[in-house]
């Protein structure tokens, strides 16, 4: 079975069957200290926040989820604590994204503190700048890859439209219809349009969730079982490489049930592919909990920190990029935000809020978080953080029976 062995941007990749890496668990058990002075100083600490099931349920904002997060801020409207938001979701430019977030919750949301699931796909700009790659998912994937730098990207339904018949159910689907008609007022048309008729796709990127599952398994299988280019079955072909965003089995959407994500998807592809194919499907997954993903978010909120505050705030020898005594993961699914700061370790803090995935009474067995307790919100989970930036330790959860 091949795999990949090196990835364009460094991390070290997810091999298939999505093995997470194993980091000895190093995360901190208590609250880092604030001095008390008055003397104003750079947090010590920053924040990620996932979305789904802790900021937002669909479009709307749970709890006191934008009033929490304007506790973030200073008077001038200027961070008082760096954060960001870590989603594995996706399929909008991350500009786009942070102004839809900046409108929802009341504050000025940068796209620099957008990372989600298809962030690192940029890092893949070298590679495959010019070569023709086709992107799938809900949204708009391909402009997401063409907003990132890449020449030669076309989304999956733009790709089925070249071939005649590759989707034998196509006239069954009603929807499509719609979709045709509301295509010109998606940006679509900035995306360039290629004869890829006879063109071997060098690689195919799943940028979010897919939505029409029955096509998109047909095609992928085509496409990565033929060398490239459905159709041109001669022969034993190498695979073209295969890029999840995440792969998330469930989430929280605004349905009362978790629902399916890229993960479950991933699962229907590898397991119709195996049975047709005589190598076994190979593929790359990020998103969280992959460590690196942790150590990314951790690179960027250091460039965070240091924007929001002038330099005769720095201490003696400070080199501009300091080190965060804790950050804390605010999460709802602990096999996805808990499990990944756990091996992320040192300095993540894990914090389970129970307005998402997660609902059970006691902390998850297997993935236990940091800190959760009975009725955790987010508006809970920065009022403790809260006190930990006013100098005070958080001992145990019984001294919080509210929270």
């Amino acid at each position: 079975m091949r795999f990949q062995k090196t990835v364009a941007f460094g991390f070290p990749p997810i091999k298939n069957k999505a093995a997470p890496f194993l980091f000895q668990y190093q995360a901190s058990r208590s609250f880092s200290s604030q001095p008390q002075s008055g003397q104003k100083r750079r947090s010590s600490f920053g924040i990620a926040f996932d979305i789904d099931g802790v900021i937002l349920r669909g479009k709307d904002p749970i709890g006191g989820s934008p009033q929490a997060l304007r506790r973030l801020y200073g008077d001038s409207g200027n961070l008082n604590v760096p954060f960001l938001f870590l989603t594995n979701g996706g399929g909008i430019p991350e500009s786009r994204r942070a102004s839809e977030l900046s409108e929802l919750l009341g504050v000025k949301i940068l796209p620099s503190q957008v990372l989600q699931g298809h962030s690192p796909f940029k890092s893949f700009m070298e590679r495959y700048e010019n070569q023709l790659i086709v992107a799938t998912g809900k949204g708009e994937p391909a402009v997401v890859m063409s907003e990132y730098g890449f020449k030669k990207v076309v989304s999956l339904d733009e790709y089925a439209s070249c071939f005649e018949n590759i989707d034998p159910l196509a006239q069954y689907k009603k929807w499509t219809t719609k979709q045709g008609l509301d295509r010109s007022s998606h940006p679509l048309n900035t995306v360039p349009r290629y004869d890829v008729s006879s063109e071997t796709v060098k690689a195919v990127f799943v940028v979010s969730d897919p939505v029409d599952w029955g096509r998109d398994i047909q095609i992928l299988c085509d496409v990565l079982r033929c060398g490239g280019l459905p159709g041109q079955e001669n022969g034993h072909q190498p695979q073209p490489p295969l890029y999840f965003a995440a792969d998330d089995l469930e989430y929280q959407a605004a349905f009362p049930s978790k629902r399916l994500g890229m993960g479950a998807f991933r699962i229907a592809l590898e397991s119709v592919f195996n049975r047709i194919h005589y190598n076994p499907l190979e593929y790359v997954c990020f998103g969280k909990p992959n460590p690196f993903v942790f150590k990314n978010a951790e690179a960027m909120l250091k460039q965070l920190q240091p924007s929001y505050y002038s330099d005769i705030f720095k201490e003696p020898g400070d080199s501009g990029l300091p080190s965060f005594k804790t950050l804390y993961m605010i999460g709802d699914n602990p096999s996805v935000d808990v499990k990944g700061a756990q091996q992320a370790g040192h300095p993540w803090f894990s914090i389970l809020t129970r307005t998402g995935v997660f609902r059970g009474k006691h902390n998850h067995a297997e993935f236990p978080a940091d800190l959760a307790s009975q009725t955790m919100k987010l508006s809970a989970c920065c009022k403790l953080i809260f006190i930990n930036m006013m100098g005070s330790h958080v001992s145990p959860l019984t001294n919080y029976p509210g929270y």
